[in-house]
């Protein structure tokens, strides 16, 4: 009984404010396991609690979630060691209503990202990003724009979200939902997109990026690059963008949006809504992901608003899922739960509204599913303590890096939970091995 709780303290010590706090119960419940002997997984999976992460190995799956404190960003290593970035979010409220930069405000959301890819893919002699994906045109996904901020070396743009990543590591391929002409559903004009613009046209002429919209349906835009031959079980499938769903047959896709002539103007799709997703298979195991999609729409608007019912329908039951939206209201429906019934539920937080209390009680619902499921939240604020309260006891972390690690085939993973506060990538929390669906 006693190596139980202490187990259970261990994995949840990470859900109170001070690290201070933190390091005395790290030590303590370390001190525990080697006197009582705690169950050998605590300390196995090739990674020991306190221990930098083990590098990525040919044939394993990685997606990290990268906590900047400033918005989304995910990286994934496929099992051939091809790259995709997904978001490089710099736009947060200051505190106390959004998070703290971390590891620190020495440096831009973008630089941190880039500097957590380079020591991730240092595999590779060269360090790239193959593939870099912005979910929607939104500062927290993409990138502010800032007059005050440092010009590219590379071109008359600003750094800042993608624009600053590419300025410390290259990116080969940049998908979005508006190239070339940028003009869904009405022309994307404004300071951040005219910025971002600039940074296309730069890179694809001095560096030789690749740019392409992303296209609903394909399974063939985003690939394996080194050893395809080696890994046929893995694929990326787009399932949706500009509101065009995947059907799940082939690839033949749907309009969930009505055509804009019969619209009316006040009534056509929002940013949000026009939102990529995507969905990674490796074998047994798949993973979702799809920007800030809403579930719901607001008070009085059609009920088209709301995307995530079409597109759950699509993606079905998964091993592991990022939460739209952060986890606020809007989203993460009954129905999107009860469709993805996740064994993972991975919420970006980073600001005082996420997650939404109503959220979590769906997510954590045996109505909507009976299965087990796990939550990780990357960045809890102390105002949403207060407020969700009693809620929140069930995460298993609040703060740092998620890292979701299939094996070789995908017929297992595992979630580590990497302290942000320093860039050395330290292990504060080990779960699983999960059996993939």
């Amino acid at each position: 009984m006693f190596k139980r709780n202490c187990w259970k303290l261990f994995n949840v010590f990470d859900i109170f404010p001070g690290n201070v706090t933190k390091a005395l119960w790290r030590s303590y419940l370390i001190a525990c396991g080697m006197f009582f002997s705690l169950p050998p997984f605590v300390f196995t999976m090739g990674q020991n609690i306190g221990d930098p992460l083990s590098p990525w190995t040919p044939g394993v799956l990685d997606i990290h979630q990268i906590n900047t404190g400033s918005g989304n960003a995910a990286l994934l290593v496929f099992p051939d060691g091809t790259s995709l970035l997904v978001d490089a979010g710099d736009g947060n409220p200051e505190p106390p209503r959004g998070a703290m930069r971390v590891p620190d405000g020495s440096r831009n959301a973008g630089e941190w990202v880039a500097r957590y890819a380079r020591k991730i893919l240092n595999h590779d002699t060269e360090p790239a990003i193959d593939y870099a994906l912005s979910t929607h045109f939104h500062s927290d996904h993409m990138g502010e724009f800032d007059e005050s901020r440092d010009v590219s070396v590379w071109g008359d743009y600003k750094l800042t979200g993608f624009t600053e990543v590419a300025e410390y590591i290259p990116i080969r391929m940049m998908l979005d939902r508006g190239w070339p002409d940028y003009n869904y559903p009405r022309l994307l004009e404004n300071q951040m997109m005219d910025n971002y613009r600039v940074f296309l046209d730069s890179q694809r002429i001095r560096r030789n990026m690749q740019v392409e919209r992303l296209i609903a349906g394909r399974n063939d835009q985003i690939v394996l690059k080194r050893h395809p031959e080696l890994y046929k079980t893995f694929q990326v499938r787009n399932i949706a963008v500009n509101g065009e769903v995947w059907t799940g047959v082939q690839g033949m896709t749907q309009h969930h949006f009505p055509k804009l002539i019969d619209t009316a103007v006040e009534d056509w799709p929002t940013e949000n809504q026009c939102s990529m997703a995507i969905r990674v298979s490796y074998g047994n195991f798949d993973y979702y992901t799809g920007g800030d999609m809403p579930g719901e729409p607001d008070p009085g608007l059609p009920l088209w608003h709301g995307v995530e019912a079409q597109v759950a329908k699509v993606v079905g039951p998964v091993d592991a899922a990022v939460l739209h939206h952060h986890g606020l209201g809007d989203g993460t429906t009954e129905s999107f739960v009860r469709a993805l019934r996740a064994r993972v539920w991975i919420i970006p937080t980073r600001a005082a509204g996420h997650p939404d209390r109503w959220v979590l009680n769906r997510l954590y619902s045996n109505r909507l599913y009976p299965d087990l499921r796990d939550v990780y939240a990357l960045s809890l604020q102390p105002a949403t303590r207060l407020v969700v309260g009693r809620s929140l006891r069930s995460l298993k972390s609040a703060q740092g890096h998620v890292v979701v690690r299939v094996d070789s085939g995908g017929d297992k993973y595992s979630v580590i939970v990497l302290d942000d506060s320093t860039e050395e990538q330290i292990v504060k929390a080990v779960f699983g091995p999960y059996d993939a669906r």
